[in-house]
């Protein structure tokens, strides 16, 4: 068939443009729809709250769902060097059978027992980054040199979102799509992870309790691990708390989970322990204004329960980890006193 007309490639441009905005259109709706749906679904998440962490466990998918009985934690460690005051150690937990989590432990010298917190890089981040093994911290802004500071014991793991070429921060999104093919998921496999290694801290003698705090990309996973493990008494969650129909990416997003789940709900699987959200005034990722929106979503439906647990900081900042130490002194404190409440 040889065709004679002929056209120039902008005449077909509108129609694409409105198969596209079609497709807009179409989301917005079912967003809409969705967002009512979770209104319902969620009305009795704080008298419920084990009922759903194990509904977020399943839509997370396995290991965290149908989690395997027999799994052994495999643990090796090298001490990398003493510093004044504490030592450095990289370790490895083998966390499902031939998949090893990395990371550095900066253990504080001395027998007494304190607080242990999880510090978690970013996207194209590392153990080594923020720690300030390279020098600059970037915008972490000396993140674990300034926990440690406050007398406790910091672990940062590395989960799978370097930035070289070879298992690449791109290569996680693929990664993500072949797990979801199986049932499981990248967020799914490193939050077991992460509940596996305070599995093995918890059996430790120099460890009362744990923390959280993360930027981006850690701050999903601070606000998601607090949200599903209890033994987290105080999480610090800055540069990522929003709302998911804004930034719908792959491997935030799970089938169905806006008649769920937004980060308005897993925030309220918190409660009653102490949660902070920071949220820089200039972050370029994360527009401010949608957050701000959550922030108050949360407040409302935590009408019942009152507002006490937590706290939202706009701060004069872009997309870093916020400056003020305070909220890191708030929740050694916190650590600290619901461990003495305990005794």
């Amino acid at each position: 068939m040889h065709m004679i007309y002929r056209e120039d490639v902008s005449q077909a441009k509108p129609y694409k443009e409105r198969y596209a905005a079609g497709f807009e259109h179409l989301i917005q709706s079912r967003q809409q729809q969705f967002s009512q749906r979770r209104a319902d679904y969620s009305k009795d998440i704080f008298k419920n709250a084990d009922r759903y962490r194990e509904e977020l466990r399943n839509m997370l998918g396995w290991p965290l769902a149908d989690p395997p009985a027999d799994a052994k934690l495999s643990v090796k460690t090298v001490l990398l060097a003493r510093e004044a005051g504490y030592a450095v150690y990289r370790m490895s937990f083998e966390i499902l059978e031939g998949l090893e989590l990395t990371g550095l432990y900066f253990q504080l010298d001395g027998q007494e027992k304190r607080p242990l917190v999880l510090v978690q890089h970013g996207g194209l981040g590392s153990p080594e980054l923020i720690s300030g093994l390279y020098g600059s911290t970037n915008n972490y802004n000396r993140m674990l040199e300034r926990v440690i500071a406050h007398g406790v014991h910091a672990f940062a793991p590395q989960l799978f979102l370097w930035g070289e070429e070879k298992g690449s921060f791109a290569e996680r999104v693929r990664l993500d799509a072949r797990l979801k093919r199986v049932g499981s998921s990248v967020a799914a496999i490193e939050l077991y992870g992460l509940m596996r290694i305070l599995d093995y801290f918890q059996a430790q003698d120099t460890v009362l309790g744990f923390g959280m705090v993360g930027l981006s990309y850690g701050g999903f996973y601070s606000l998601f691990l607090s949200a599903l493990d209890t033994r987290i008494r105080s999480v610090i969650s800055c540069s990522y708390f929003n709302t998911r129909d804004r930034y719908g990416w792959p491997d935030w997003t799970w089938w169905r989970s806006a008649e769920r789940f937004d980060d308005v709900e897993v925030a309220c699987l918190v409660y009653p322990r102490k949660l902070c959200l920071e949220i820089g005034t200039k972050d370029e990722a994360f527009d401010i204004a949608y957050a701000e929106k959550s922030v108050d979503a949360l407040r409302r439906i935590s009408q019942e329960v009152g507002t006490q647990w937590f706290t939202a900081v706009s701060f004069d900042g872009a997309h870093e980890f916020c400056r003020d130490d305070s909220p890191i002194q708030a929740m050694v404190d916190e650590l600290c006193q619901n461990h003495t409440t305990q005794k």
